[in-house]
């Protein structure tokens, strides 16, 4: 088992500073997921770990062994790229044993450590295959195999999943979950660009800026549990980011700052009320009201704003209206059922209940919230 510290991280190529402030502390069999926009330097932050990339500035300690100089071989950890990196003249059983062989281990252990990854991986039918026989989803699990062998005390992925299809990428998505909760003592880091996979996977998330906000404010967004970042962004960044589809933003001028509501105008002149804690801004501060789509109830209620559509996406499951956002470039997107149906240029009205509406300062920094937010847990069945 092995903990990672990262200790004030920096990264600088030349005068371009890439990583900035980084202190994160992932414990003994957790799984840290680093997500965020391209080019805000979480595959560098990846790399640094694995020892790939120089550390500019800062302390990086795995299992309380200062790393900053140990070679990759040395750190006890292994990684796996986006790229499969098979060698294709070698059959599934050879490619996982190749480091094993290559260190000179003993037949019995190799023989050992590889049936118990292709047990792991589900790939004991395919031992005997070469990689060109093997799907996109069951090369992936091959080189991941190929890390299992080494029993490491720190997994890395880095993109694993870019390179498969939707169906490929939930599938091999859910074999990740299995390891880790197989291999539940080795700590796991993971890479991706994709924040459905970030919430779906992670113990805790770490969100980095987007990077031209990286020299302002340093890497890090914020950096919590999947339904923190979801229910409790700290910033307009984060809540745009973290949301499929993203939060809808209304900006507004604040009319009645209390403990636990604020009363906010829209440029229409609607007038809406936020269930946060607004007193440390002054009335006639410019805010921004922040409400997911799934959070917006269709028809009239207490308060609720009417948008004519401009158009739809029909799901199935559900259905997505985008509405005119009244000034706004951006617009207005509203989950419905299903069977839900508008034609362009329909007004619709849809609520925005009070403890859903999440309201950011002039500066995009959050308002707390004054709404609890559980968790249900359903029953189990007798």
């Amino acid at each position: 088992m092995a903990d990672i510290q990262l200790q004030n991280i920096q990264k600088s190529y030349g005068a371009v500073q890439v990583i900035r402030n980084v202190d994160l502390h992932i414990a003994d069999g957790e799984f840290c997921v680093f997500v965020g926009p391209s080019g805000c330097g979480k595959s560098t932050l990846l790399r640094m770990v694995a020892g790939l990339e120089d550390i500019t500035g800062g302390e990086l300690l795995i299992g309380g062994q200062r790393m900053n100089s140990v070679p990759p071989a040395r750190r006890g950890v292994a990684m796996v790229f986006q790229s499969y990196a098979l060698f294709p003249h070698l059959s599934v059983r050879e490619n996982l044993a190749f480091g094993l062989t290559l260190a000179k281990r003993p037949a019995e252990e190799i023989e050992r450590k590889v049936a118990e990854a292709a047990r792991v991986l589900q790939l004991e039918p395919l031992l005997d295959r070469k990689p060109k026989q093997l799907s996109g989803g069951q090369r992936q699990r091959v080189a991941i195999g190929r890390a299992i062998v080494r029993e490491p005390g720190v997994f890395l992925f880095d993109e694993p999943l870019s390179n498969l299809d939707a169906s490929l990428r939930v599938q091999t998505r859910f074999e990740i979950a299995r390891l880790h909760r197989e291999y539940g003592r080795a700590s796991m880091v993971y890479v991706t660009h994709d924040q459905v996979e970030a919430m779906t996977l992670a113990d805790r998330i770490l969100l980095l800026n987007a990077g031209d906000a990286v020299l302002t404010e340093g890497s890090v967004a914020q950096c919590g549990s999947p339904l923190e970042l979801y229910h409790r962004p700290r910033s307009l960044f984060v809540a745009g980011f973290i949301g499929s589809p993203k939060m809808n933003f209304l900006p507004g001028t604040l009319l009645e700052a209390g403990p636990a509501l604020a009363r906010v105008q829209l440029p229409g002149g609607e007038v809406l009320e936020a269930a946060v804690d607004a007193r440390r801004l002054a009335p006639g501060a410019a805010v921004t009201l922040g409400l997911r789509p799934e959070h917006a109830v269709l028809g009239n209620s207490v308060q609720h704003l009417v948008r004519p559509v401009r158009w739809q996406e029909r799901l199935g499951e559900a259905t997505y209206l985008y509405l005119d956002g009244s000034g706004t470039e951006a617009p207005l997107i509203v989950k419905a059922p299903g069977a839900t149906h508008a034609q362009p240029g329909h007004r619709i009205a849809f609520g925005l209940p009070a403890a859903a509406l999440h309201c950011f300062d002039a500066q995009g920094q959050a308002l707390p919230r004054c709404v609890a937010d559980e968790d249900i847990t359903l029953p189990v069945a007798a």
